[in-house]
Formats: C-alpha cells, sequence, structure tokens
C-alpha cells in the first residue's frame, strides 16, 4: 500500500505503508502536492492551509482539524471525503465557555480593571448559580459544556435543530429566550444559522442577559450586539467574531459588557495530545481498509 498523508507532526505513529509528510520533509510552497493522497490542514493555519488542498490533484481524503467544517465545503471535490474532529476540541472549548461564563457574571473584567488602577472597589455582580442557560446546538461540545455546568445549580435548556433526545427544537427558541439568563451558542454556521441572533432577536433577550459565542462569528449580527451593548441591556462573551481578525478601531472593541478573546477556544494544550491521537486512528483504519470516522461530507 502506498499512501501518503501530510501533517504537522512528523513523529506520528503510521502503520506500515504509509509515508508521513510533513513541514520537516515536505513544505508545501516548494513540494510535488500531487503525491498528497491525505491532507490535514495545520490547525489555526487558517484560509492559506486550507487552500493547498485544491492544489493537490490525487487528494482523497481532506482531515479537518476542526470541528467546525463549512469553510472546507469548497475544497471538496469528486473522489474527496471530508472529515472533521469532532470531539477533538470538546474539552477546551467548552472550558472556555463555561470560564467565560463565570467571567462575565462576576465581574472578572471590571476587578482587572480596578487591579490595574490600583482601585478597591467592592461591588455586586450576577451569579453564574441559579441561572436559566440555554445551550444553542447540542453535539458533543454541547453536551460537554451541560456536563460541565452540571456542577453548578443551573437549569439548562438544549435547543437542536431536530428537538429530539429531550432537547427543544430551535423553532421554539423564541418561546423559551425571554426567560434565559445565559445563551450559550455552540452550533455549525449554515445558511439556517448565520445571524440567527439578528436585532429582532437579541431584542427578545432578557435585560441583563448573557450571550456566549464559542461557535462561528457570523451567526451573531454584529452590529446588532454592538448597540445592544452600548446600550448596557445584555452582556457577551465571544471567543469569535464576525469580521474575523476583529479589525483594530473596530466599535466591538470598546463597547460596554463584553469579553472578546482571540478564537481560542479548541486552542489549549488538550488540543495536541486529542488531534494527535485522531491522526493517528484515522490512518490505522485506513491501513485496515476499515470507513473512516468522523465523514461530513462526500465529493
Amino acid at each position: 500500500m502506498a499512501f501518503r498523508v501530510w501533517t504537522q507532526w512528523s513523529d506520528l505513529r503510521v502503520p506500515d505503508g504509509i509515508t508521513l509528510l510533513s513541514p520537516a520533509n515536505f513544505p508545501l510552497d516548494t513540494s510535488d502536492l500531487s503525491q498528497i493522497d491525505m491532507y490535514v490542514p495545520s490547525y489555526m493555519g487558517g484560509a492559506k492551509a486550507l487552500s493547498y488542498a485544491a492544489q493537490m490533484p490525487n487528494l482523497s481524503i481532506l482531515q479537518m482539524l476542526n470541528a467546525g467544517y463549512d469553510d472546507a465545503l469548497a475544497y471538496v471535490r469528486p473522489g474527496i471525503t471530508l472529515c472533521n474532529a469532532r470531539g477533538v476540541h470538546d474539552a477546551s472549548t467548552a472550558e472556555l465557555a463555561v470560564g467565560l461564563a463565570i467571567a462575565s457574571r462576576r465581574g472578572f473584567i471590571e476587578f482587572s480593571d480596578d487591579q490595574r488602577r490600583g482601585i478597591w472597589n467592592h461591588r455586586r455582580f450576577p451569579a453564574l448559580s441559579d441561572s436559566k442557560v440555554g445551550i444553542i446546538g447540542f453535539g458533543s461540545i454541547g453536551k460537554e459544556v451541560a456536563r460541565k455546568l452540571s456542577g453548578f445549580d443551573v437549569a439548562i435548556t438544549a435547543f437542536t435543530q431536530s428537538g429530539r433526545d429531550g432537547t427543544v427544537a430551535i423553532s421554539d427558541l423564541d418561546k423559551h429566550l425571554p426567560n434565559l439568563d445565559i445563551v450559550i451558542l455552540i452550533l455549525p454556521l449554515s445558511d439556517s444559522s448565520r445571524h440567527m441572533f439578528s436585532a429582532e432577536r437579541l431584542a427578545k433577550m432578557k435585560d441583563g442577559a448573557l450571550i456566549i459565542n464559542v461557535a462561528r462569528g457570523p451567526i451573531i449580527d454584529t452590529d446588532a450586539l454592538v448597540k445592544e451593548l452600548e446600550r448596557k441591556r445584555l452582556f457577551a462573551a465571544v471567543d469569535v467574531t464576525d469580521p474575523e481578525p476583529l479589525p483594530e478601531g473596530h466599535p466591538l472593541w470598546k463597547a460596554p459588557n463584553v469579553i472578546i478573546v482571540p478564537h481560542v477556544g479548541g486552542n489549549s494544550a488538550a488540543f495536541e495530545p486529542r488531534g494527535r491521537a485522531l491522526i493517528e486512528s484515522q490512518l490505522a483504519l485506513i491501513s485496515e481498509g476499515k470507513p473512516l470516522n468522523h465523514i461530513v461530507a462526500k465529493g
């Protein structure tokens, strides 16, 4: 079996018959990309890393290191199987979502400002405890968010497109939205989810509610969110933005009541061992002639 895979890691365990290519022995800008059968774009490599797939005429497997794959669909052509990294980022992303909830509710940003200025300013903030939390999107990461929140005194309502397995259909979201203290977004970007939180839907959130986005930036209408924040009616904590990266001078930077982190949800020390294990397991399946895991599209 002659099968060549390119990944960012040069020291993976690979089965016999599979050749491991990496930046160390096969730089993409100067090598013959027709030799690559399976391509794993470098994690956080962005559009540039993904674009190499278009220059690989013999590519049969495009394996993402992200759970989200909307940006990779354009590179799926006949003969290519697209897989995502379901499960790899569950721990890191869920941890960040819960951390953002605590940081926002308990005023960490304000206290950090006070600390830098040397001001002792005792005041009261809302609590995570006793909150009603809506998790919009209940795949593996959404379930992990719920699991991590289970140690707190919160009431969780999970929303999915289907409304199956004890969840609420997203079509019924507006009925529940006015009662939710915290809304956590962790659903894929699609035509139906783009600007899901428009000005009209944000207006239905209760005064003082918190919206957390660890999904994709365009799920929230940024201009509408800025207006709500400037009115100090809502709170927000976002790991993703629209546009992204958020440009210097964008009004969201200076809006009150918001925490902005630069798309680091999955990028913690927990990623590396999980990402490596995923690629090694996929290569083992290829070697054994078994179906791949986490197939999300086929050309």
